[in-house]
Formats: structure tokens, sequence, C-alpha cells
């Protein structure tokens, strides 16, 4: 994550989809079913989003990931298409954003509007054969649940076929609220390697995140410590299964999983393995420093405004730790604003009616995010300190093009914390980004837009290495 100024929300909504009526000729929907990728023009560039439309039972709903953001699977409320008229609206914490557009071939274009801005945006079709496992799948699933003191997760475990007890694993999910499946700008990751993984003959079991679907909770009020003792309540849920051989279970974290793993592995003898999928290895400060800046020159931002954003941070982040106020930094940071919208075209200009509500929106958006205990943590804690203390084996893999945990900041720390581990294995697969797709860039503003598929020998390197060391 970054800090950025963005005007759609950052968070997944709570409230639940609004039912649809009909429209008036369920045919009609048919130019709009399907996925759909773009961006809104923002102040300070294009905000990537991607939506997907379906129809059941004659009525037109939708759905939004906005992956820069960690925003995914929004509901989108007032769907409509009628006679080449696209429109939809999203419930964000800080307005209203409404889209109204007309649908041309592959494209829709139109109006944006939320609060004081109306400006434009663009998407076009952007459907992709999604990996979907065979029906009926060669594997038993079961819904289960199970509780981390007061708090209740709900989660789907698969057994394979046949005669066990099977290794297994637990996923653990990415940084901000997920759901079990960990989709992410329409690409179910975890579901994905959870069918690969099960076929292969081994148990998995994953679940949603503390306040997503079946779980209790908040992912925003925890830290990644509580979420490794979700990790490990789930451990002991799929341990007890009687085809399960609780000899043979470990974990596997993607991202902010990639943290959480090694705590869980050094608090409990239970967990057997780990595997982290693209997780960092130095304080959560200097994730945020490379990674936007990474994000931000892929993006095409003046070194300028990068140089201002990185100091900017060091200084709100030095404040936060120190206990200070950061009322100057608010200050600081609606100068900047301020100063943005005067710079920018006319037409853009006069889009803003009401500058003060703007900019203030803006200013609580970004700063109110940073005081929030799971930040807190993140920019504080030190990943090595979980690694070091974990003596199991060890699978660690990064994506070579991934500009939200980059290889060169975060291999060398791993590698210095694992020395010491006579089972470990690190490995970067070229071409990938953070999600382990073939990317171009890396950037998160090319997720909705890619292949919605691993690259080349991901899913088989994770099976390989766990049956080589925990098969039959």
């Amino acid at each position: 994550m970054a800090l950025r100024m963005l005007v759609a929300a950052g968070y997944v909504l709570s409230s639940p989809v609004l039912a649809q009526e009909p429209d008036p000729d369920p045919a009609e929907g048919a130019g709009v079913e399907g996925r759909w990728a773009g961006s809104v023009v923002l102040l300070t560039g294009e905000l990537p989003f991607a939506v997907t439309f379906e129809r059941a039972d004659g009525v037109l709903s939708a759905t939004m990931d906005i992956p820069a953001q960690g925003a995914l699977g929004l509901p989108l409320t007032a769907v409509s298409y009628d006679d080449g008229r696209v429109h939809f609206e999203l419930d964000a914490p800080i307005g209203l954003a409404v889209w109204d557009g007309a649908l041309e071939g592959d494209t829709i274009e139109g109006e944006f509007a939320q609060g004081v801005l109306t400006t434009s945006f663009s998407v076009t079709r952007a459907d992709r054969v999604e990996p979907e496992p065979e029906e009926p799948a060669p594997y038993r699933s079961e819904e289960v649940s199970f509780e981390n003191g007061d708090v209740r997760l709900a989660g789907t475990l698969t057994v394979p076929e046949g005669t066990g007890p099977f290794p297994g694993v637990v996923l653990i999910t990415g940084s901000g609220p997920q759901d079990r499946d960990e989709v992410v700008a329409g690409f179910p990751i975890f579901r994905v390697l959870s069918d690969h993984l099960t076929r292969q003959g081994i148990a998995v079991l994953r679940y949603d995140d503390r306040g997503v679907g079946g779980s209790s909770g908040s992912v925003s009020t925890s830290t990644s410590a509580d979420f490794a003792g979700d990790a490990l309540a789930g451990l002991a849920r799929l341990s007890e299964h009687p085809d399960v051989d609780p000899a043979r279970v470990g974990l596997v974290g993607h991202s902010e999983g990639g943290i959480v793993a090694p705590i869980a592995a050094s608090r409990s003898e239970a967990v057997r393995f780990a595997v982290l999928l693209a997780g960092s290895t130095v304080p959560g400060t200097e994730i945020l420093y490379e990674q936007s800046a990474a994000i931000q020159r892929a993006s095409g931002v003046p070194e300028d405004r990068i140089a201002w954003n990185t100091d900017f941070q060091r200084r709100l982040f030095a404040a936060l730790e120190a206990g200070e106020s950061l009322e100057a930094y608010r200050e600081e940071l609606g100068a900047e604003i301020r100063e943005g919208i005067e710079n920018l075209p006319e037409a853009q200009r006069a889009a803003i009616s009401d500058v003060d509500i703007y900019v203030e929106t803006q200013i609580e958006g970004q700063i109110d995010r940073v005081e929030t205990p799971w930040f807190r943590f993140f920019l504080t804690y030190d990943p090595t300190e979980g690694i070091r203390g974990t003596r199991v084996p060890v699978l660690a893999l990064f994506g070579g093009l991934d500009l939200q945990v980059l290889v060169d900041q975060n291999r060398p720390p791993l590698e210095d914390a694992l020395a010491g581990n006579p089972d470990a294995t690190v490995q970067v697969l070229p071409g990938a980004n953070h999600l382990f797709h073939a990317a171009t860039t890396g950037s998160p503003a090319e997720y909705a837009t890619l292949e919605r598929d691993f690259v080349d020998g991901f899913l088989d390197t994770i099976s390989d290495w766990i049956l080589a060391r925990f098969g039959n």
C-alpha cells in the first residue's frame, strides 16, 4: 500500500448489495455483461478499476475492483443498461460515486462524479478465461468455522479423495479485508491455489479475514500479530480432521500473510513448514518508501513529486511513532493538494465546485488511515523477528517484477534471517508481479488487465516442495 491522494474509498464496504429492479428488456444487458477494465481521470493521474456485470433471473448486478487501494469485490448499486446507456454507483465512505456512460462497441465512456468532483472515465472489455476447477472436483469440500478468542472465523476445507491422512496447509491472505478466495482484480488467488494443492494430495483450509464474509472482528483494529493467532486457530482446526496428519501441516502466506506465517511458526511447534509468497522482510516504513516510489515511477510521476511524497511519508511516520500531533501534516498535505489543483488545466479545475470540501475529504482519507492499530503495527514491525524464530522448512517466492514487495529490497534480509535454517529455499520467478501473474511493468495498475492465471511453474513449485518433504 502507498500514501496517495485518491478519490474512491480504499476499504471493502460492509453494506450489502441492494436488490436491483430487472431491466425493461433483459436482452438489452447482453451487450454489457462481463468484465471491463479502465480508469477514472483524477488530479494525480488515472485511477485504474475494473467492473464486472452479471445477470441472474433477469436482474443486472455488478461489482468493482480498485486494486491500487486494495478494494476488491465492491458491490455496486443502481446498475442499469438501457438503450446503450450504462449506469452504476458505489456507496463509498467519502461520498456516493456515480458512473454514467455510453456503450459503443467494446468501450464504455462517460462521466464520473463523486462529491464536488466531476470528471471522465473509460473502460474496455477485459474478459479473460478464468481457471475454474473441473466439475465435479476430485476432492471433498467442507464449510468449517473456528475461534480465536472472541473472534469467529469461517472458511472452506478441501480434502483429497482417497485414503489419508494427508499433509495440510492453511492459507493466509494479504493486507486489507480479504475473503477466503483472496480475490484480486477478479482473480481468485486462493481458490485456484487451493484447487491445485488439493488435487496434488494436500488438504487446504482457507478462511475469510476478520469482518469479511462469515467471520467476525475487524481487520483495521487488529494487527499482524492477531492474524497469527487466527492462523494457528485455523491450523488446529485443520489438524483435528481425521484425514489430516497433524505432523505434516504448515502455513502458506501471501503478501502480509508472508509476515503473519513466520510469527505463527515462531510461536507454535504445531507449524511444521512455511511457504512465504511475496512476503516483506523489512519494516513497513521502508516497504512504503520503496513501493510508493516504484509504483509512481512506473506511472510516469515526475521525480520531484516522488521525492516530495517520500519525504512527507518519512516525516509523517516519524511523528506518528513519536506520538506527536499530526495536525501540521494535515495542513501540509492540504497545501500540496491545493497546489495540485491550481496546476490543473482549466476544465479540470472547474470540475471541482468546492475546493475546501474536496481538500478536507482527501486529508481525512489519508491521515486517518495511518492512525489505525493495523497501520501502526505494520510501520514498525520487523518481519525478520518471526523469520529468525522459524526453525522449520521454509520456501520463499518473489515475483521478479513485483513493485509492492521489491526483490532487491526484501531478498537479502530474508536470506540473512534464514542463514541458520538448514532447509530454506528462496526463489525469484522472473516476469511475475505481486500476484504472481505474468506482468509487463509489475504495477498494480496492470492487475485488472492481465491474464487471470499464474506464471508458469508457480503452482508446481509450491506443491512439489511440500510433497518432497511431507508427502507419503
